[in-house]
């Protein structure tokens, strides 16, 4: 298929892209980088833009004048809580927050697309460009699809694409079922009673509890990735009582992430993880509370979703590689593909890319015209 972004417009949307980079903002504050691509997409000509979706999102709504399959596509706006350790000439203005996931480049992606679009007309159908707040904490995709304003657009097809490092730049690396596992993160507080330190024996210490629970509950990971009840736990923070020492502590704190392939078997293993916690609380008479928090649902990548995937891939020449398992990181736009008939694939950013989340992590910008090139061929495969 004929390239469709030129040197002289992917220029331009690298100079757009290290703009948001420049200014990023977390999950939930997303307002001047909303208000950058709503900017942008004003001089695309949609036929409606949407604002304030499930917060700061924005949807391009592209119809043509025959009736058509709908079909959307997805990138995030927000940045994360990352100090950036890099010194190029577009490094974040804020101390503390950085695009270190590539989301400054994804929205770029559907910027390019939305430009395509306005130089192709489409005849039939209709494109939504959805640019989605809160991702990072698997807000954003919940409030999306809460807001009534998303109701109406009733999409055929939901699409997104994430950039992953390791792997040759604009390489397509499809799955079908599972693509990301459901994720959720786990905090559990413990509380008993203070005694003197000389005198531990009067108070309720949530020490052994504590060391106990750490135990039990790393004990039900399963890291076989070949593995149906493949799971990953990991302990993310811990803390018991304070730095005062004569004082025997009373409380004490512990986070964990979890992921399992699918939504059923993580919703089982909260249960037994619940248990297990309300049976150590009881035995060292500790009151308790666990709360379930940042929660993402697995992407499920339709069967017909990944075959327009394909399709587009092979049509361009781009090198395509069948994932055998799911990525380990959680992605809500799994929330969408539980919903809708969808899929999520990934674009290969270079063997030499720092990771993501990583401080000296930047998107490459010589990805963004595989991605728009994908995006676009899956519209007019649509179509055929």
């Amino acid at each position: 298929m004929e390239k469709i972004v030129t040197i002289e417009e992917l220029n331009y949307l690298t100079n757009f892209r290290k703009k948001l980079h420049q200014s990023p903002e977390l999950s939930g504050f997303e307002k001047q980088t909303a208000q950058a691509v709503v900017d942008e997409l004003k001089l695309c000509n949609p036929t409606t833009i949407i604002t304030e979706l499930g917060g700061h999102g924005v949807a391009a709504v592209f119809k043509g004048n025959l009736k058509g399959k709908t079909v959307l596509f997805r990138a995030e706006l927000d940045a994360l809580p990352i100090q950036e350790e890099n010194t190029f000439s577009h490094k974040s203005k804020y101390s503390g927050i950085s695009h270190k996931c590539g989301h400054d480049g994804h929205a770029t992606i559907l910027i390019g697309l939305a430009r395509t679009l306005k130089n192709n007309p489409l005849i039939k159908g209709e494109v939504i460009l959805l640019f989605q707040p809160a991702e990072e904490n698997g807000a954003g995709a919940k409030a999306i699809l809460a807001d009534k304003k998303f109701t109406s657009l009733k999409p055929d097809f939901v699409f997104a694409l994430h950039n992953v490092p390791d792997y040759d730049q604009g390489a397509v690396i499809v799955k079908n079922n599972s693509f990301t596992p459901s994720v959720t993160s786990l905090k559990i507080t413990l509380k008993g009673k203070t005694a003197h330190a000389a005198e531990p024996e009067n108070g309720i210490n949530p020490d052994l509890a504590l060391q106990e629970l750490i135990l039990a509950i790393k004990s039900m990971g399963d890291n076989n990735l070949e593995s149906e009840t493949f799971s990953v736990i990991t302990t993310i923070y811990a803390t018991l009582g304070s730095k005062d020492y004569g004082i025997s502590a009373d409380y004490a704190e512990l986070h964990f992430t979890i992921r399992c392939w699918t939504a059923n078997q993580l919703n089982d293993l909260k249960k037994i993880i619940s248990a297990k916690i309300k049976s150590i609380s009881e035995k060292h008479q500790l009151k308790h509370t666990l709360e379930w928090i940042f929660e993402f649902d697995s992407n499920k990548n339709n069967d017909e979703a990944v075959a327009s995937i394909l399709k587009a891939a092979e049509s361009n020449s781009f090198k395509v590689i069948k994932k055998q398992t799911p990525f380990k990181w959680g992605e809500d736009f799994g929330t969408f593909t539980q919903q809708y008939k969808g899929a999520m694939f990934a674009l290969g950013s270079g063997k030499q890319t720092p990771a993501l989340h990583n401080p000296d992590y930047d998107f490459p910008d010589e990805i963004t015209p595989y991605g728009i090139q994908m995006f676009y061929t899956i519209i007019k495969l649509m179509y055929v």
